[in-house]
């Protein structure tokens, strides 16, 4: 902090000194020709200390933005002639543009990159990607067209991520066409009487000119590049379709409806079943299993509520039939038939990349080769399973399987205190399970913050849960048909036995048997399908979204990410559009719900971006008093001192469904203070939100505004 101020003091008073001593007298195109002769004399009986006071001059006015650099190349010119002087100017005004950008990234950088996080984080981080990706083009195009101030660049630039080093030889070359036409005009200073008799508008748009030239220098690489990677496929003549998508989850589905709604011809491949995870083994089936589990959960507590209610247990086969029954209601909505009526048509097999525009189905009728100009991968995800010792000798079950289930396992370990785990854990505990939850981690759903961690945790262990946090699952055995799990906590080996085990340690991508190896599309880390901003892999007309692609394995998301892979695959051609995650809600269904939107507490800490908290207790409204759901709370975080919302964490009943106003005004910048200004129908769990944004009101009174206000009240008493 001391040296940052320190070179901001010197810079200052650098500039102070320059105007102090009416430095930009000596740097008039008139002081240069009245005295060059003068000059002249000195420099050819000094011609080392010459160029060394040149040399330091230039680089100490361009490193302090100060004006003169453009008469002082004329004077390079007129002084040491063309070669010395454009040697001079090309290296003095190279080394002095990065010490200034160097300068404002060590003055002003951090202290603008936090200002501009606190509010425009997403689009700061895009920035920077565009920079680190593209930058030297931008910044040669820039440098090649004398219209932009030089000085502002160099500023500008420090405030982004653009290494020093590509800085200055993009910076050396891109100049140097300018450099030369001033020191050239220099050595011809008596025939100029003003900076306009160089930059004529021909030259002026000459140099405009070259000046694209990096962006088609870009655009020409690019094309050489996609020809490459194109060059060992034979592209069809024609396609049989516009679109080809692999995989009927929700991403598949939302992409094929967007084509048939834009009267495109398109094809729908799925192996299994329409609808995907969602319908059949994930987000239908798991939310009709919570919601008889908390029906359970409300009749135990019919006292509570003055009624006498005596349930003499679970129907657990029962439960599971009603669980396939609302998968058979919503299944047309994802059916054959639905999507065929929509000019879709669906194809059932297992789709393989033979090219990067033709796909083989091998279905039971036979091996079909379709073509389509562009593909989308939707392929969806599956549950992850650990490699444990010993687990592949146990009959595990997953988020997949475990709608399978006829009866209600008596112990039931759950591994994992993620979302699905959680969701599972009291579900199965409520409908009269056993349940003993595993985490290797030090809390549950570690995504959210460690006060709505422990809120969880705490319902839990009202409820009789088993809760193992930080235990580590290293053996799996079967000893005289007792399953056992061996656990590593605190430096002691753990056994825990069960009957059933389910694992919902999270979510792979669904990759299996595509051929993506075999035409070259990379995958990440984690195994998801690696894509650019437009959901494009390493074909540009192959894209992926939804769970096979991430970040982000949500319902939800996944149809987001389905509308720009459909839209950028049909009309790409013309207009690209780049994925937006600035406004990402996701819910996990426990009682109670927890729901998130942008920035916890713990993110903003640990990216360093000052923000206001602002909590409402949810024992405070009216209608979860009435309800019996007096508790949880909202939190939400806003830019400091402002009412713009960066993130909402809400624990409590309705969880999900209070945090949809949030998402709206995240959305379309709507603030508190609007919020607050909008009529809530009394009494609804919505008040909620109304109240949340009056907390904060409270919080940024105009305390001064008030007190003179209090003694306007006291004068008008009398």
């Amino acid at each position: 902090m001391k040296s940052r101020g320190f070179l901001l003091a010197l810079i200052v008073a650098a500039i102070a000194a320059f105007i102090f001593f009416d430095g930009s007298l000596y740097l008039q195109l008139d002081m240069l020709k009245t005295n060059q002769t003068a000059l002249a004399d000195w420099i050819e009986s000094h011609r080392l200390s010459a160029l060394v006071i040149f040399f330091s001059a230039y680089v100490l006015i361009t490193a302090c933005s100060l004006p003169g650099a453009a008469v002082l190349t004329l004077g390079a010119g007129a002084l040491f002639g063309m070669s010395w002087g454009l040697l001079l100017v090309s290296f003095a005004s190279s080394i002095g543009a990065t010490l200034a950008m160097l300068s404002a990234r060590f003055v002003f950088g951090e202290k603008v990159r936090d200002s501009l996080l606190s509010r425009h984080s997403e689009l700061l981080q895009r920035i920077d990607a565009g920079i680190m990706r593209d930058g030297v083009f931008y910044l040669a195009s820039l440098r090649l067209v004398p219209l932009f101030p030089f000085f502002l660049i160099n500023l500008l630039m420090g405030l982004t991520s653009l290494p020093a080093r590509q800085f200055y030889i993009v910076s050396q070359l891109a100049m140097l066409p300018g450099t030369w036409v001033y020191v050239n005009a220099g050595t011809q200073l008596a025939a100029i009487n003003s900076l306009k008799d160089i930059l004529s508008p021909p030259l002026l748009l000459s140099f405009t000119l070259v000046g694209v030239f990096p962006l088609l220098a870009k655009w020409g690489l690019t094309v050489w590049q996609r020809r490459r990677l194109y060059a060992r496929w034979k592209r069809p003549r024609q396609y049989d379709y516009n679109l080809l998508v692999i995989g009927a989850g929700s991403a598949g589905l939302v992409s094929a409806y967007i084509a048939s709604a834009v009267k495109a011809k398109v094809a729908l491949i799925e192996r299994e079943r329409m609808g995907g995870d969602c319908l059949n083994t994930g987000c239908v089936p798991s939310k009709a299993l919570i919601r008889s589990a908390n029906v359970k959960h409300l009749i135990d507590r019919a006292a509570q509520f003055g009624i006498d209610a005596n349930v003499r247990g679970v129907a657990f086969s029962e439960v599971m039939q009603r669980v396939q029954r609302i998968i058979a209601a919503i299944e047309p909505h994802d059916s054959i038939a639905r999507y065929t009526d929509l000019g879709v048509d669906c194809v059932q097999g297992d789709a393989r990349f033979i090219s990067p525009w033709m796909v083989e189905v091998n279905s039971p009728r036979g091996v079909r080769c379709l073509t389509s100009r562009a593909i989308i991968i939707a392929s969806g995800g599956k549950p992850f399973i650990p490699l444990i010792a010993g687990l592949d000798q146990i009959d595990y079950l997953t988020s997949d399987t475990v709608w399978s289930l006829s009866d209600c396992p008596r112990r039931l370990l759950i591994l994992g205190g993620g979302p699905i785990g959680c969701e599972l854990t009291q579900a199965f505990a409520r409908l009269g399970a056993q349940v003993i939850q595993v985490e290797m981690l030090p809390r549950l759903l570690i995504r959210e913050d460690p006060e709505i961690s422990e809120y969880v945790l705490a319902k839990f262990s009202d409820e009789e849960i088993d809760v193992r946090l930080d235990h580590k699952a290293v053996l799996f055995t079967r000893e005289d048909n007792v399953q056992a799990l061996y656990c590593e906590h605190m430096g002691q080996r753990i056994r825990i036995e069960f009957d059933k085990l389910i694992v919902a340690v999270g979510r792979a991508a669904n990759t299996q048997g595509l051929g993506l190896d075999e035409i070259g599309i990379s995958r990440r880390a984690n195994g998801t399908v690696e894509t650019n901003a437009y959901l494009q892999t390493a074909y540009p007309n192959i894209y992926a979204c939804g769970d096979v692609a991430g970040p982000y394995q949500f319902t939800h998301t996944a149809a987001h990410q389905a509308w720009y892979a459909a839209v950028n695959g049909l009309f790409g051609c013309w207009k690209k559009f780049r994925v937006d995650y600035s406004v990402i809600p996701w819910v996990t269904f426990t009682d109670p719900e927890v729901a998130r939107v942008g920035l916890n507490e713990t993110d903003a800490c640990a990216q360093g971006i000052a923000v206001d908290v602002t909590r409402y207790g949810l024992d405070d409204l009216d209608r979860a008093i009435t309800e019996g759901a007096a508790h949880g709370f909202i939190k939400v975080l806003t830019a400091a001192g402002r009412d713009r919302i960066l993130g909402v964490s809400i624990v409590g009943a309705h969880a999900g469904e209070l945090l949809a106003e949030f998402v709206l005004a995240m959305r379309h910048g709507i603030g508190l203070k609007k919020i607050l200004g909008t009529i809530h129908v009394y009494p609804t769990w919505n008040e909620a939100v109304k109240f949340s944004a009056g907390q904060w009101q409270r919080a940024h009174a105009p305390t001064r505004l008030l007190r003179y206000a209090q003694r306007y009240h006291a004068w008008r008493r009398g």
